[in-house]
């Protein structure tokens, strides 16, 4: 069940006797390891309490669509953009006919409307309900839609009435939870990413560097491991935790990123250069201290060595792909770098939009190969990076 392990997990609680089943969800996917919110409607709220959801979530509860307080921290869009996997149960058929028409008309709607994650629903409601004809329609209309119908338990009802309509147990429910995230498509793989800044000395307390944060490199390496991968993610100075399944090899400079890269590239299948490194280094690196002074101080630069042109010219080289963090005419110099560094994708994107740049948790790229330009709206790095291990696994095949 490795599979929801740090996996932001949005569950969503509709009006229906079966919502006190959901405060044991909650910690069942807690259990695996899962980050849980909760969004409830106002039906839900009849049957249990927001403050039951969050003092078992650790999290605050979500219940209005036009909330200031909500809106100034994670909104309805923030919180589309959070989740990886948005779970309905129960799915009362009042919710499940109102998303089925592409309503927003309370905030579990425009969530599940809004985002671009995996959305999954448990239909829970007395039996004769589920047999009518129009909830059948409805449900079928959003599986087209790509939305996964979690079927009912059979039994007995609050209401008295046997037959179709109960909300699975938490097992179940977790379980299929996990099976919205492919596992094993890489499997055997083996994957070598950079990430994060390098640093550059100038003396032993000043150093030349960047703005990376790490973010995308390190949702790579998630993403990549989810897939079955082996995954060695070389890092420079960054404040994030490894992920799951992931070798992190810690390194400073630009020399030592190349170091660490070419003494294991030879096993490599994929190497995605996600780093922000150094283009160039000090010359020479004082032994002490330079003391401040009156007069301006003229560092003499070296360029570092081009590490991802440096792997694309081996001769039995992997698949190797690039990032190409530019300010302007984004594509024009994406291009111009994947074919004069013989690169096999290249994912562009604009580093002086402060929404999507360096730090930021959001990013928007453009993803180019030799047949292919391909844009990728804005979204939360961790999804984007599922969006982008899909692109790689087309490329090489699998």
């Amino acid at each position: 069940m490795k599979r929801l392990f740090k996996k932001h997990i949005l569950l969503g609680v509709s009006g229906g006797i079966a919502a006190y089943k959901s405060a044991d969800l909650v910690r069942r996917l807690q259990d695996e390891g899962a980050i849980v919110r909760v969004v409830m409607t106002q039906g839900a709220q009849a049957f249990i309490t927001p403050l039951t959801m969050q003092a078992l979530s650790g999290n605050p509860v979500h219940t209005e669509l036009l909330d200031t307080n909500a809106e100034a921290a994670m909104g309805h869009i923030e919180l589309a953009r959070w989740a990886d996997l948005v779970l309905v149960a129960p799915a009362s058929a009042n919710f499940i006919a109102r998303l089925s028409r592409g309503a927003a008309d309370d905030l579990l709607t425009t969530v599940c409307l809004a985002t671009r994650a995996k959305v999954a629903i448990s239909p829970a409601m007395n039996q004769a309900m589920w047999s009518n004809q129009a909830t059948q329609d409805n449900l079928a209309h959003l599986k087209t839609k790509g939305i996964q119908v979690i079927e009912p338990g059979v039994g007995s009802q609050a209401c008295g009435d046997v037959g179709p309509g109960r909300m699975p147990d938490s097992e179940v429910l977790v379980n299929a939870a996990a099976n919205c995230f492919e596992g094993g498509r890489l499997l055997g793989q083996r994957v070598i990413i950079t990430a994060g800044p390098t640093r550059e000395a100038i003396d032993p307390v000043r150093y030349i560097s960047n703005h990376s944060s790490g973010k995308m490199g390190y949702a790579l390496a998630e993403k990549f491991a989810e897939a079955g991968a082996q995954v060695t993610l070389i890092s420079g100075p960054v404040s994030l935790d490894v992920p799951a399944k992931v070798d992190r090899v810690s390194v400073i400079s630009a020399k030592d990123m190349l170091d660490a890269v070419l003494e294991r590239i030879a096993d490599c299948d994929i190497f995605v250069s996600a780093a922000a490194v150094a283009d160039y280094t000090p010359s020479e690196v004082a032994n002490q201290k330079i003391k401040k002074s009156e007069t301006d101080i003229r560092l003499a630069l070296a360029k570092t060595t081009d590490i991802i042109a440096t792997v694309a010219a081996l001769k039995n080289h992997p698949v190797t792909i690039g990032f190409a963090a530019e300010t302007n005419d984004v594509i024009s110099y994406a291009t111009d770098k994947l074919v004069r560094k013989g690169l096999d994708m290249i994912i562009a994107n604009d580093v002086s939009d402060s929404c999507i740049g360096f730090n930021s948790d959001d990013n928007a790229v453009t993803v180019i190969t030799k047949d292919q330009v391909k844009h990728i709206g804005q979204t939360n790095k961790r999804l984007l990076a599922g969006e982008l291990v899909e692109h790689i696994s087309h490329l090489i095949g699998l």
